[in-house]
């Protein structure tokens, strides 16, 4: 469309401003609304999601720690080759010294202990007995620090104690990482751990393992539930679905500690076996504190959140297809495998992405159930947050696992295709 007259001049609105500015002026103001609309909704995927995966990443890197407690000692000791086997210089034992006196006056001493110490384990201690008579240094006239140093606690007479603090006194470390993936920082650069000390690797195998076993149990046992329901007549379906949405009314505890009466040696089932002559009273199954326990307990709170996507897509099937597969001298199963289940696919797919990401975050019911076998590297994680305290390798730990989800994720939709996955 032409934006001029006839006579050259430029189409006018009703108002008298050019046509092509008021659409311009028009376009403009729908935007804008359509962003004050979903505001609210950017601004609680941001505060809520955003923001906080944002501060795991810059944690799982951050080491500033170290630069600002013993600014004088990482400034001397970057000089230091750590390894020619010998004992940092003078200097910088008297930068340490001087440090440690500030640090212990602003009470910061045992912090960068405690980051060392996931380091290095011991060396919290050679930091808090130094911190107690670190008051008392005279920076001017004491000396020699290195004497003084090492009679106050022998740590300071090891290398591997002066290595720890220049290996991790940039404020940005892989350090965080490499544990991650038992490795750790060493002379050399970086190194596998001791083989008694890697267990975070093994963890993250159980935890995809697992999470893919309950993710086919899901399938197998929501399957036929979903394709009765769907089946059924409306009313009888939806008095059905009661009992398929019956677990999210109660709470996740009381389904947990449940499956602990029901499994455990003495539980509900083992007492049963036993009554019925399957198993002896001497011998009876450990289902419980084992991968085993995991599992059962798992599929059965994940259950719901697969039997509802499949029903969903299952209930748009027309019963039609199945007849004229028939009526062209289909048998049961070729009309199933052939015509009906191809089209429930979509519904396995986002069942099943429901049911995987669920499971691979999941700590409680591991941690109730699993014992030392069944739990997942999502109870490491929570245990570095509330008791180790080590936030940077839980925020490791976390964006490995985030990574692992998205690689999977994308491998999905490479092979069966995201726009394939339906909710109904």
């Amino acid at each position: 469309m032409s934006d001029t007259t006839l006579d050259g001049g430029p189409v006018l609105a009703a108002d008298g401003t050019p046509l092509k500015r008021s659409l311009a002026r028009a376009l403009r103001r729908q935007k804008l609304r359509a962003l004050m609309l979903i505001a609210p909704l950017l601004i609680f995927i941001m505060a809520t999601f955003i923001l906080p995966v944002g501060d795991m990443l810059l944690r799982s890197v951050k080491n500033s720690i170290v630069a600002d407690t013993l600014p004088q000692t990482v400034v001397a000791l970057a000089d230091w080759d750590a390894d020619s086997g010998e004992l940092p210089s003078e200097a910088v034992f008297a930068a340490m010294a001087a440090d440690m006196k500030s640090a212990a006056e602003a009470k910061t001493h045992t912090r960068v202990g405690s980051r060392l110490n996931y380091e290095n384990p011991g060396i919290s201690s050679i930091f808090r007995k130094t911190g107690r008579k670190a008051k008392r240094f005279d920076i001017e006239n004491g000396g020699p620090w290195k004497e003084e140093l090492i009679d106050i606690n022998d740590g300071w007479g090891e290398i591997d104690t002066w290595r720890t603090i220049q290996a991790y006194s940039p404020r940005v470390t892989p350090g965080y990482y490499l544990n991650a993936v038992d490795m750790q920082v060493g002379p050399d650069g970086a190194e596998l751990r001791p083989e008694d000390e890697r267990i975070y690797m093994k963890l993250l195998k159980r935890t995809l393992w697992m999470s893919l076993l309950i993710t086919f149990s899901c399938i197998v046992l929501g399957y036929p539930v979903a394709w009765i329901l769907a089946n059924l007549p409306m009313r009888t379906a939806n008095l059905l679905m009661i009992l398929v949405l019956l677990p999210f009314w109660t709470s996740l505890l009381v389904r947990t500690s449940a499956w602990k009466i029901l499994l455990q040696q003495q539980g509900v089932i083992n007492d049963i076996l036993v009554w019925v002559g399957l198993v002896a009273d001497d011998n009876r199954l450990i289902m419980i504190n084992n991968q085993f326990g995991t599992i059962i307990a798992m599929t059965h709170i994940l259950l719901p959140f697969m039997i509802l996507p499949m029903y969903s897509v299952m209930q748009t099937i027309q019963p039609s297809y199945l007849r004229a597969a028939k009526s062209l001298g289909a048998t049961d199963w070729t009309a199933f495998w052939r015509v009906y289940f191809p089209q429930t696919v979509p519904g396995i797919g986002a069942g099943s992405i429901l049911v995987f990401i669920l499971a691979i975050g999941y700590y409680i019911t591991p941690a109730l159930v699993g014992g030392t076998t069944g739990t997942f590297i999502s109870n490491r994680i929570a245990f570095h947050i509330s008791s180790s305290l080590n936030w940077g390798l839980a925020a490791a730990l976390g964006a490995i696992l985030l990574a692992v989800v998205l690689v999977l994720y994308w491998a999905y939709d490479k092979i069966v295709g995201i726009d394939n996955v339906k909710l109904g």
